[in-house]
């Protein structure tokens, strides 16, 4: 059992991106008119380019800690289910977005979190077509970066430091474009918004940990890959998320296939709903 502290994580970092890097450069090397589709088990679509990317970080995490268990999507599919043992973990999205990827979209993304009792730690997540890359650890505090995918961190040709926003007046309210349950159109209604929009995969945590979006809700399960990497860039940049009855989300559940109930993500924690 090894357990990887934030300030251990912090050492990781640039090395994380760098993987996210190479997958991302992996998919883009895929034709989309060549990425060959099938349905999963679960009737959600994976392709070609998601096997390519989560084959390159399996690899890269492999070299830059053995012995530390990752959990990723595709493996998962195929009927692996890692013993965490209690200490730390990978949590693995190669291809977060796979319908915006088949549709051409540029929203798509590659997540990798570190997850370290049961909390995500440290989280990078990379959108291949638009060159950006987002990471950040706990107490660490959250970067963007401009790549030319593949490239090393070291390299990107602009690193900015990014914070979350005080909420506005009138929230700006990021939501899924394929999974808007009527839970979540319940609670938006309850919220003071002033602007809504879709978008597919975890980008919407970025635009949250960046100040250009308020609140993202999502009261339907979903899986842990999804969201990890995600919330740990947020909460660096100082935002905050919370299981949809407002208590604490907790990563690493083997026993429920890594499924979450939901969660409600805010980048002002002022902003969050009061807990039911």
């Amino acid at each position: 059992m090894q357990t990887i502290s934030p300030q251990q994580a912090e050492k990781l970092i640039d090395a994380l991106s760098d993987i996210t890097s190479r997958a991302s450069a992996a998919i883009l090397a895929i034709p989309l008119a060549q990425a060959e589709q099938r349905t999963k088990a679960d009737q959600s679509p994976v392709t070609a380019a998601d096997e390519a990317a989560e084959a390159v970080i399996l690899e890269g995490l492999g070299d830059l800690c053995p012995g530390v268990p990752v959990v990723a999507e595709e493996s998962v599919a195929r009927g692996h289910l890692p013993d965490l043992n209690g200490g730390s973990f990978f949590l693995v999205d190669p291809l977060d977005g796979t319908k915006e990827f088949i549709a051409g979209r540029d929203e798509y993304t590659v997540n990798i979190a570190l997850i370290s009792g049961g909390v995500p730690i440290a989280g990078v997540i990379a959108a291949p077509k638009q060159g950006l890359l987002w990471r950040g650890v706990t107490f660490g505090g959250t970067e963007r970066l401009r790549l030319v995918f593949p490239a090393q961190a070291a390299k990107a040709e602009k690193q900015q430091r990014i914070h979350v926003r005080p909420a506005p007046a009138q929230l700006k309210v990021a939501t899924s474009r394929s999974h808007l349950d009527d839970a979540t159109q319940a609670l938006m209604a309850r919220l003071p918004v002033g602007e809504r929009y879709m978008c597919g995969s975890s980008v919407k945590f970025c635009h949250l940990a960046e100040g250009s979006a308020d609140i993202y809700p999502r009261l339907s399960p979903t899986c842990e890959w999804d969201i990890a990497a995600g919330i740990a860039i947020l909460t660096a940049a100082g935002g905050a998320a919370v299981a949809p009855d407002g208590g604490v989300l907790r990563f690493g559940n083997r026993d429920k296939q890594f499924r979450v109930p939901g969660f409600i993500a805010a980048g002002d924690p002022a902003s969050l709903p009061r807990r039911t």
